[in-house]
């Protein structure tokens, strides 16, 4: 049987692969995995949901170097928005650190499911269409909610800007590219107060080992992917999006 150490460095690998790809800063991968490899007792949820956002600050941060020298960032779309995904980033920290884990497992499977069927349903994503602008609205009440759902689940936010830029328009692969600096300051300020304030039950918001494993694993794959991964066709790439988004479900589900 393979061990911990193992399995979180070989799940390390594929949040790198879902960095580059999807721009994952690996939530959907490491907090199923955190959870059921290495989190025990009353507190599991929120060391996983912590030990996620701790590695998605290095995920993230070279995700957005490296899509910032590719030049398919866009300020228009970046800013106010994520200023505002800041706000609500700490927001929504501080209220998981008080939330009971059971509610947190609950939400973090339906908030998969709502957004696998948004995507699917929903006209735009799939198919996409041409660029339009963020409304100061969208950008301001958009952003706070994107920010405090992101940081309270652990998943970085790349699950409601993608399919927001994509409405507007924007090609997958700059949606995604924007993924990353949009889930930045949601890492950021949560990974600082899961440290700062502990669970419920007074234990540490952050599992370092196994955040330190999970980095073994995504920085290398990263670095290689980026030169290796064949550019995906933009329908493929909404597609394998929503697939994965269903995996990391069943993922939860069967915990």
């Amino acid at each position: 049987m393979l061990s911990s150490s193992v399995i979180l460095v070989a799940f390390g690998c594929l949040s790198g692969v879902t960095t580059v790809l999807f721009g994952f800063g690996g939530g959907f991968v490491t907090v199923p995995v955190v959870y059921a490899v290495t989190a025990s007792g009353p507190a599991a949820m929120h060391v996983a949901v912590g030990t996620s956002v701790a590695v998605m600050v290095v995920n993230a941060a070279g995700g957005t170097l490296a899509q910032y020298r590719s030049g398919r960032l866009r300020r228009d779309y970046l800013w106010p928005l994520a200023g505002y995904v800041a706000i609500g980033a700490a927001l929504g920290a501080a209220a998981a650190t008080a939330a009971p884990d059971g509610l947190l497992h609950l939400l973090f499977a339906v908030y998969l499911g709502i957004t696998i069927i948004d995507s699917v349903v929903r006209r735009g994503f799939l198919h996409g269409g041409s660029p339009r602008p963020l409304g100061s609205l969208t950008a301001s009440l958009g952003g706070v909610a994107i920010g405090a759902m992101a940081s309270f689940l652990g998943v970085g936010g790349s699950v409601m800007t993608v399919p927001l830029l994509r409405r507007r328009g924007l090609p997958m692969a700059h949606a995604v590219a924007m993924a990353n600096p949009l889930s930045l300051p949601v890492a950021l300020v949560a990974t600082t107060v899961y440290l700062s304030i502990p669970a419920t039950d007074g234990s540490a918001g952050v599992d370092l080992l196994a955040g330190a494993l999970l980095l073994a694993g995504s920085l290398p794959t990263i670095a290689v992917a980026r030169r290796l991964l064949p550019r995906v066709p933009d329908r493929l790439h909404a597609l394998a999006y929503v697939g994965l988004l269903l995996a990391a479900l069943i993922a939860v589900l069967i915990q």
